[in-house]
């Protein structure tokens, strides 16, 4: 399944980049892209960067390097270990 949701997420990636003008003339300008990004294009390009960001998490998602990586910003030490009084009862 997550080989599919992978595959339908490029897709949608690709088109985000493919159709960027086409987002921009039906969506408006983005004003902080606009200053943060160039002077006159930068909404195109955060449209762009957007479809690319959305292309990577679906590799890592359909390799299995999304929750991999998840799981080691959200439990840097490695799961947890019980209490010493935990492993003194079970024996």
């Amino acid at each position: 399944m997550k080989y599919v949701i992978g595959i339908i997420l490029i897709g949608i990636g690709f088109v985000i980049i493919w159709k960027s003008n086409w987002l921009m003339d039906n969506m408006g300008r983005i004003e902080w892209a606009e200053m943060h990004l160039g002077s006159d294009g930068g909404t195109r390009l955060f449209y762009k960067l957007i479809g690319v960001v959305i292309i990577l998490l679906s590799f890592l998602l359909m390799s299995g390097g999304l929750a991999s990586g998840l799981a080691k910003v959200f439990n840097p030490n490695g799961p947890s270990q019980p209490a010493a009084e935990d492993q003194n009862q079970s024996l």
